[in-house]
Formats: structure tokens, sequence, C-alpha cells
């Protein structure tokens, strides 16, 4: 999952009668459908990786580039500089041996060649980050204010879909749901620029990327979600997402994946997740008060584990927007799995905790 963006809503609207919807099964092809999908409104790159320098210090990073469609077609075709897509980019860095976390994000229009993402490949930039396949691996690049990743991801798994056959159901409406694809198992090795002015750093570890597109995600009576995406030390990997309602209660299309060491993957459904929350953490920059410790049972699966952020302000508050708030950060946990000890790290985020997403997202 993750959070998407209309920069000047109350400026530019868009015609929502022309998006497509997702409301049935589609035909995948791959890697063309790591490409641009421009009828649907809203779509995203998202990569999140745990990593490890060479003496062992860890990091967690956080790069994302977001479509957000403001009109189906642009009032001028022949002006590179008339608004059709707008592209936001999020970059975080997590040094948890330092205990810090910082934030970065840049928004463009695609004007003359400035942002965008091309059809039929994996090829998205803005400005100067980039995220581009080329011969079956992933080159990732961005930097702004000192902090800088430059990394090449390669898959040791096949591409994942989630729910049925890559349609994921976000809520009980027609419509309400999105084409969703993932690597879940991404070797990565690169460097990583964690301060200002500091200097670079040889890592190593995992990454995932989640590719989704959809013209409605967010049915009238949700405020958010939660999300996981975890790599269990025996070889599997985990994806859950939590669709939560105004009143508090849990959408009953909520599910996961779980993918095994061989790639294969296996649809749960709500009721087969157990998540509970074991601890908060208010932030002291939007007030918002965030699940922190979570416990995460699968019995048909024999997962059991408690999961915990690695830092517990990992707290993104977009420069300039200020209802765009959400928590997103490197986890570590420990359980069993079939019975035997197991660790694990990932990624969870947390959105409409803090802030006013529906108000970015109308």
């Amino acid at each position: 999952m993750a959070v998407f963006f209309l920069a000047g809503a109350a400026v530019l609207l868009s015609q929502n009668g022309d998006w497509l919807r997702v409301v049935q099964p589609r035909v995948w092809k791959f890697p063309e459908d790591h490409g641009s999908h421009p009828g649907f409104k809203t779509e995203w790159w998202y990569f999140t990786g745990n990593l490890s320098d060479q003496v062992g210090a860890k990091f967690g990073y956080e790069l994302t580039f977001f479509r957000q469609g403001v009109r189906f077609a642009p009032m001028n075709a022949e002006n590179p500089w008339s608004v059709r897509d707008l592209y936001l980019g999020h970059f975080t860095v997590t040094d948890v041996s330092r205990g810090s976390f910082r934030a970065e994000d840049i928004l463009s229009r695609s004007g003359p060649g400035l942002a965008g993402a091309r059809m039929g490949q994996m090829d998205v930039w803005l400005l100067d980050w980039s995220a581009r396949m080329r011969e079956g691996e992933i080159l990732l690049s961005a930097h702004k204010n000192g902090l800088e990743i430059s990394l090449r991801l390669k898959p040791r798994k096949p591409v994942v879909l989630h729910g049925s056959n890559g349609l994921s159901q976000k809520g009980a409406a027609e419509g309400v749901a999105s084409y969703y694809a993932s690597f879940t198992d991404l070797e990565t090795s690169g460097t990583l620029t964690p301060s200002k002015n500091g200097p670079a750093v040889t890592v190593a570890g995992t990454s995932w990327f989640d590719h989704e597109f959809s013209s409605d995600i967010l049915a009238k009576d949700q405020i958010g979600w939660d999300w996981f995406s975890l790599h269990l030390s025996d070889g599997r990997d985990l994806m859950i997402y939590f669709m939560r309602r105004a009143d508090g209660s849990v959408e009953a299309s909520s599910s996961g994946t779980l993918i095994e060491r061989s790639g294969a993957a296996h649809h749960l459904a709500r009721d087969e997740i157990a998540l509970d929350i074991l601890d908060r953490w208010r932030s002291p920059k939007s007030g918002g008060n965030y699940p922190s410790r979570w416990r995460i049972a699968i019995s048909a699966a024999g997962i059991d584990l408690v999961i915990t952020p690695l830092l517990a302000d990992q707290e993104l508050v977009a420069a300039g927007l200020p209802d765009l708030v959400y928590w997103e950060g490197a986890v570590a946990g420990e359980g069993s799995s079939g019975g035997r000890p197991i660790t694990a790290e990932g990624y969870v985020e947390l959105t409409g905790y803090a802030g006013n997403l529906k108000s970015i997202l109308k």
C-alpha cells in the first residue's frame, strides 16, 4: 500500500467519469506491466528496504513515486506545461544506530521532461530521482539536501499478484480496489548517504517493491490503513493490509499474501489474520496516536510474531501540505513459524492517524 496525493486540489479537479475502474480481473504481462497505466487516476511505484553497512549498522529506506491524474486529457495537448498528471516523490532514511529519521519530498508536473513514467517498461523519473528496470534489475537513484541513495535491486522471487490474480479489493463497493503486484524479495546493494555532509556508505540487504494502480482506493467510510511487508528468516514473505473505517472497525475485504521461499503465493482472507496492537506512540509533531508494537498470528501457516519499530519516530509530514501526515518505518520482530523460532524485518505504513487524509483524497 501507499499514500497518494493531489496537490492543489482546490484548483485542479479531475474528471472522474473518464478514469478506468478496477472492476474485473485483468491479463497481466511482465515486464511491460511494471510501466505506467495512464487510464487509471492513481498509480505508485513503492520501494522500501532494510539494509546494513559493512560493520553491521542498520538502515531503512523508502523511495516512492506517485502519479496522480488531475485531468484525463490535458487542456492543451500541444503545450508540455498543460497539466494532465502530477508526480510526487517521497524519500526517507532511517539510521538506526544514530536514532535518526530523515524525509524529503518533491513534486512536479510532467512538463518538458521534468517527470514521467513510461508505458511498457519500468522507467519512472521525477526531476533527478528515478526507478528504472534494466536487464531484469531495478536501479534506484535519489538525492536531496545531503540525503542520497544509489541502489541496485535484483529479484530473488517472481512477481507476486495480490488478491484475486492481482485484483486487490479495498472495500465492499464495486471499483473500490486496485491492481496490485509486487517483488517481495529483492537482493539489494549500493551506497547510501544518511546525513548531510556525511560520507556515503556501502550497504546491502533486502528490498520490497509494490506497484498499484486504481481510480477509487478509499471508500467514503474509510479513514486509512495499516500495511505490513515482512521478510521472515525462514525464507517466507508476508504482506498484510487492514483498511480502517471511521467507526473504528476493520473492512472485511482487508487481506494479505503469504509468499513461500519458492515464490508460491497464498491469499490470506481477513479472518485468517489476527493482528493485535500491543503498544502505541504519540507524535510530538502531529499529535497522531499510532500503533507501535503488534502481534501477528496466522494459525493456518503456523506464524506467530511480535513486530516492533526500529525507531519510534518515523513519521513523515510533507512539506507545504500539512494535512499529509503518515508513519512509515523500518521494523523488526521475532516469534515462531511452524513451531520453530524465527526473526523478521520489514516495513509498516500507518495512514489516517494524523492530518486529514480524506481532504487530500477527495
